[in-house]
């Protein structure tokens, strides 16, 4: 058996050599007889900016309001956005240590009564606070990609994750700011300086996840424990739920709209290293080359193959299979496509697709086809519902909890992914 993989847009050679590198060991694990190729269409059918991008204008105007969505998700896309928003609301808010009481009239957390706040602190005494932000700053002024001198699981985190090049600098920009300081100050007792720790160690997550970008190739998981890893090092316990910054931000997450996080993609996306939709809209308009690029490598080995497509590489792939079914001549030796975030369903939905007739069913001849997608996914679609009653087309939600575009990139760390792969292999009896 030969498994194939096939890019997707904007990925160039180092991108490309990241990926497959990371899904050949998955398959490899699970299929140890198996042959996994890859089919690198990027540099030489990828789009390029002939005017250096000239034709991309300022910001549009916002657009449509979000609507109720799963709440850490949301969070989490503010924080990529602006990754001191929680450090601004306790910098501005604080703790109300007096108002907030359990049911017998103590305040939070202090069943004898006692509060956080300490009115006699001595004169040149380092409140809790202060400690936590000193401890931040050892930390950024530690030498090395990953912020650990010694190594260890953070380091490898980072480095896994494709954060570590903007760490150091997200650690900096956060320990240095003004959000940080007025936060620390207003932190007096132990339990405000635990959730100031956790605060602070979301805020480098999330500026080295902004940093990264599309490139980051980071689960919800390993986020989380990143953040875990980071609030211990300060002192606090990333397992203890925020309370102060988090019920602000959670409120104000499921209010604001899509459109300031989709323009701050805009540059990256069209301008960038990344020429995502030049990439799309490039193949659209000439395809034919890529096709017959991807028929050429699919047939220079015998079968069966697994053809796995990720975005506009699973768009690709559709129109291949489907053009050379239609015409009655399949290509030789697949047994089955896997895409992932692929965009093909609506695609067909549009009449955009070059290998199917607007509202046509599949061709006879076309394989079993698994479609993977996850809703935060804005570049992932349904499949069944387009070919409704095929049995040869099922569709298998992933999540990363993650926002977009992180999520695009996070399918292939999923173990569900290889997992639902290896499920389909064995359903299609593919030896």
């Amino acid at each position: 058996m030969r498994f194939l993989f096939v890019h997707g847009t904007g990925v160039r050679r180092e991108r490309h050599d990241l990926l497959f590198a990371l899904v050949r060991d998955r398959l490899t694990a699970r299929f140890p007889g198996a042959s996994v190729d890859s089919c690198f269409w990027g540099e030489r059918y990828g789009a390029t900016l002939s005017a250096q991008g000239r034709s991309v204008p300022g910001l549009s105007a916002p657009g449509a309001a979000m609507g109720p969505d799963d709440e850490e998700t949301a969070e989490w896309g503010l924080l990529v956005a602006d990754p001191l928003c929680e450090l601004r609301v306790l910098a501005e808010a604080g703790w109300d240590t007096g108002a907030d009481r359990d049911l017998d009239g103590h305040p939070d957390g202090h069943p004898d009564g006692a509060s956080d706040d300490d009115g006699f602190a001595m004169p040149g005494v380092q409140s809790a606070g202060d400690r936590v932000l000193e401890l931040l700053a050892e930390v950024s002024e530690v030498s090395g990609v990953s912020g650990v001198p010694e190594g260890g699981e953070q380091a490898a985190l980072l480095l896994g994750t494709g954060l570590a090049a903007g760490f150091p600098a997200a650690l900096k920009t956060v320990s240095r700011s003004d959000e940080a300081a007025r936060a620390g100050a207003r932190a007096a007792g132990e339990t405000q300086a635990r959730e100031l720790a956790k605060v602070l160690a979301r805020a480098v997550t999330a500026a080295a996840l902004a940093s990264a970008g599309a490139e980051a190739d980071c689960t919800g998981a390993e986020r989380d424990r990143l953040v875990e890893l980071i609030t211990t090092r300060l002192g606090g316990d990333a397992r203890v739920p925020g309370a102060r910054a988090a019920a602000v931000l959670g409120r104000l997450a499921m209010r604001v709209t899509t459109q300031p996080l989709l323009n701050a993609w805009r540059g990256s996306l069209t301008v960038g290293a990344t020429p995502a939709l030049g990439d799309i809209l490039r193949y659209q308009a000439r395809g034919a080359g890529l096709r017959a690029f991807l028929h050429e490598r699919i047939t220079a080995e015998p079968g069966p193959t697994v053809l796995i497509g990720h975005s506009l590489g699973g768009i690709a792939l559709v129109d291949l299979l489907a053009l050379a079914a239609a015409r009655g001549e399949p290509v030789p030796g697949v047994e089955l496509l896997v895409t992932v975030g692929s965009q093909a369903p609506f695609l067909h939905e549009l009449g955009a697709l070059a290998g199917i007739v607007p509202g046509a069913r599949l061709p006879y001849a076309f394989p079993r086809w698994l479609n993977v997608y996850d809703r935060q996914d804005v570049l992932s679609y349904l499949a069944e519902p387009v070919f409704p009653g095929d049995p040869r087309v099922s569709d298998q939600e992933i999540g990363s909890r993650q926002p977009f575009p992180a999520c695009h990139s996070a399918y292939w760390k999923q173990d569900s992914l290889y997992a639902r792969i290896e499920q389909a292999v064995a359903e299609a009896e593919i030896g």
